[in-house]
């Protein structure tokens, strides 16, 4: 997908970071010493630069063990038919002010599902729903 874009840096919630400039390839080494790079230029530790990026609650990976991950998927997509759908990595939908990706694992028979949500409550509570869709199957 970086390609296709012209992307210069790809990342995912489970800390895995893409760089143009490293044949696209993942290097949190990179994005560690990015990062120091950055702290170093203002001044500020970490936990400070970050606050302006905190928009939305995000659940973090929760994995979910099941038979037949491709029908949870399917079933899942059509509880949420009447929200855009996109399939380029699994299953995510846009359910306005907040999104997940529902995604099977590439090396363990898990679903992963990864959620934002505007506010911490909001975020619980659609996991919660999430996840008794995914078990419902």
């Amino acid at each position: 997908l970086m390609a296709e874009t012209g992307a210069v840096f790809g990342g995912e919630h489970s800390a895995h970071y893409y760089f143009k400039d490293n044949y696209r390839a993942d290097s949190g080494l990179i994005a560690t010493m990015l990062m120091l790079e950055e702290m170093s230029r203002v001044g500020e530790p970490l936990s400070e630069i970050r606050r302006a990026y905190e928009r939305y609650s995000l659940s973090g990976e929760i994995n979910t063990q099941v038979d037949d991950p491709s029908h949870v998927i399917e079933s899942v997509s059509a509880k949420f038919s009447a929200f855009p759908q996109d399939r380029v990595d699994g299953l995510t939908v846009d359910c306005g002010e907040w999104w997940f990706n529902l995604r099977p694992s590439n090396t363990e028979p898990l679903l992963r599902l990864n959620l934002e949500a505007p506010d911490r409550n909001q975020c619980d509570h659609r996991v919660a729903e999430l996840l008794a869709a995914i078990t419902s199957v």
